[in-house]
């Protein structure tokens, strides 16, 4: 690319003056803007770029953030949302959602710690080889389930019965049902550590039920037909009362298999 040409587009950026938000996708991750430049109109998609490579960056990235705010915390887990960037050009919002000290807290990035960590989670989060493998009865029976059993018995849920029990993390869910008195039905609604509460279309909630019977996706018959669709009823009824500019058709529900715990819990998010 000529220089000329390269230095013209460089400049014209901080030249970009606002008009109107036209669309925020990707959860939030990338927006685009209408405005002008030099009295010309303009289009300006921003998205968010991957994280440089560079050890020495990314060893003084956890000192240099500007502002940091925590969202919860469960035994050895927390999540915050934190800054980068300076803070002079935030604003004075309208409510008290979203901000602290009197000023908006326009958060860059989502922060999961755990610590003290353990061998398990250092292994859990490094690069791993991936393979398609095809999950016999046999292979579920034989390697799976005694898998489950075995985690399940090493207390290693006992963070989720905490929150379900309400012994834990009690402000962050945003709707449940009267512990023990649903029986089957019963479940909560609280918000998935990716989400950062804030940005709608980027909504990502969890739902996870009382019962302690269904481990995961395999454990599911044809019996519990109707008792999926009461809970999906329930739950996306909850959803849409909880943020009311949310419709039920712009809500995608889904379960992983494999899950990441081994209790039965949904996934409720937005479609965009």
């Amino acid at each position: 690319m000529d220089a000329e040409i390269k230095a013209k587009a460089e400049a014209a950026v901080p030249k970009f003056k606002l008009l109107k938000v036209l669309n925020q996708d990707q959860a939030g991750r990338r927006v685009a803007l209408h405005g002008t430049i030099d009295d010309q109109p303009a289009v300006m998609v921003v998205e968010r770029a991957t994280f440089p490579s560079s050890e020495v960056y990314l060893a003084g990235l956890p000192s240099s953030l500007s502002r940091l705010r925590n969202l919860g915390a469960n035994d050895i887990y927390a999540w915050s949302m934190a800054r980068t960037g300076p803070v002079e050009n935030e604003v004075k919002p309208d409510d008290d959602n979203g901000h602290e000290n009197g000023v908006d807290f326009f958060a860059d990035l989502k922060i999961n710690l755990i610590y003290p960590c353990t061998e398990a989670h250092v292994k859990k989060y490094s690069k791993q080889g991936v393979r398609f493998v095809t999950e016999t009865p046999e292979i579920y029976k034989n390697h799976i389930r005694p898998f489950m059993q075995q985690k399940r018995e090493q207390g290693r849920l006992n963070w989720v019965f905490n929150i379900i029990e309400g012994r834990t993390e009690v402000e962050d869910v945003i709707y449940r049902t009267k512990l023990g008195e649903a029986g089957d039905e019963g479940f909560l609604l609280l918000p998935d550590l990716n989400w950062d509460r804030k940005t709608l279309e980027g909504l990502h909630l969890l739902a996870l039920v009382e019962r302690r019977d269904i481990w995961s996706l395999r454990d599911l018959k044809k019996k519990h037909i109707p008792w999926l669709e009461h809970i999906k009823a329930k739950v996306t009824s909850a959803t849409t009362q909880t943020y009311p500019s949310i419709e039920e058709n712009q809500l995608k529900l889904y379960v992983h298999y494999q899950p990441t715990y081994y209790h039965f819990h949904i996934h409720i998010v937005h479609v965009a």
